[in-house]
């Protein structure tokens, strides 16, 4: 998961050095599939349930361990290293090949804007983007498709959260009007923290439709989730299922009720899944996603490859209209008993309208509670806020 308040560096000035310019493109339709294949190996999950004791190892009895209930291994296998090992750099744009006939940059730094247009040129061929320009002026974003959002202040060490939403509210009076202004139809994706309460900001100050402005929201937590529920069962994470829901933050809901591979409810085998009782301890899992943007920023000083990633993957879904279902940030107000206007993420289907459809997940009592209880944390916030420019 991404820290709140600083997807980028610890630098806390809107019009730091190193703050990434946020990204404008225009959509191009495709008719080209991804698919996506392990090689080499066939690999069999079995559903275990029923009939205790089935062998000597301990399937399916009581003192089996989740991965053990889950899992019957059928060979011992030997981690062959790969032949070829390539070390990249600008990944994430690997990641927007094909989406746009034209990106344009925006920033106020006018000289790094500068260096960033050419740096990007000299490599647009492998993008296969024909197009890339820059400037200071909104005007060169005209007409765009989807309008991807990054800018904003960080927070200051000490800072109350209110003060930082303060902050970043007054940078987005003078953003989301210029964007009004040159692309009226287009989508807005932010991805500025506090991502939550700046989608409902941007929602506020663009007057868009709700389907149109999204937050970048849990869709980084609930990948982040599937990687370390893949770690502990040796499974590739594209086969383990699970959703973080709620705010992007401390507050997230782990939906353990519907945690699944192959269809099999963690759940159902192991009761105590993310409870405090549980021997396991599965509740780490969740803990881990919401500190591990804390110890990379510790680490390298900033958090920039998970969510490019992340904020590509959401691109993708909306400029190639593939209706994939990621939980982003949208208005969640009728929902889960919330009567109030927050954006919270769910479970969300995004094409080239944006927002299309919101899937209605079952929760837990507890899981709807806490999620109640992330909407009026927020709330209270959004509450306090000067909103008066509305």
């Amino acid at each position: 998961m991404d820290e709140p308040g600083n997807h980028h560096s610890q630098q806390t000035d809107a019009r730091a050095e190193n703050q990434t310019p946020h990204v404008l493109t225009h959509r191009r339709v495709l008719n080209n599939e991804s698919t996506w294949t392990q090689g080499g190996k066939h690999h069999t999950l079995v559903s275990v349930g029923g009939n205790k004791g089935r062998d000597s190892r301990g399937w399916g009895s009581k003192m089996a361990t989740l991965k053990d209930q889950l899992i019957h291994n059928l060979l011992k296998e030997e981690q062959t290293p790969p032949r070829i090992r390539l070390q990249l750099l600008g990944l994430v744009l690997l990641y927007l090949k094909d989406l746009a006939d034209e990106l344009a940059l925006v920033d106020v730094i006018e000289h790094k804007l500068k260096g960033e247009m050419m740096d990007l040129q000299h490599g647009s061929l492998f993008l296969k983007t024909p197009k890339i320009v820059s400037s200071k002026d909104y005007n060169v974003t005209a007409n765009s498709k989807l309008v991807i959002i990054m800018a904003g202040a960080h927070q200051q060490k000490g800072e109350s959260r209110l003060n930082l939403v303060q902050r970043n509210m007054n940078i987005f009076k003078f953003i989301i009007p210029n964007i009004v202004k040159y692309s009226p139809k287009c989508k807005l994706l932010i991805v500025s923290n506090p991502v939550d309460i700046l989608t409902y900001v941007a929602w506020k100050i663009s007057g868009f439709p709700k389907n149109r402005v999204i937050g970048s929201g849990c869709n980084l937590d609930s990948a982040g989730f599937r990687y370390l529920m893949g770690e502990r069962l040796g499974v590739h994470p594209l086969s383990c299922h699970g959703w973080v829901l709620g705010e992007h933050g401390d507050s997230s809901v782990p939906i353990w009720s519907g945690v699944n591979v192959a269809g099999v409810s963690l759940k159902t085998l192991h009761p105590d899944l993310g409870t405090d009782t549980d021997k396991e301890q599965w509740k780490e899992v969740h803990k881990q996603v919401v500190e591990s943007a804390y110890e990379v920023i510790k680490l390298k000083g900033q958090t920039s490859w998970a969510i490019g990633l992340s904020v590509a993957d959401l691109a993708e879904s909306t400029m190639n209209n593939l209706r994939w279902v990621h939980p982003v940030s949208t208005m969640i107000k009728g929902l889960y008993r919330i009567k109030d206007d927050v954006f919270l993420s769910v479970p969300c289907i995004l094409g080239q309208n944006g927002i299309s459809d919101i899937v209605k997940v079952t929760l837990t009592p507890e899981e709807e509670a806490r999620l109640k209880k992330s909407a009026d944390t927020l709330w209270g916030i959004q509450k306090s806020c000067n909103f008066k420019v509305f």
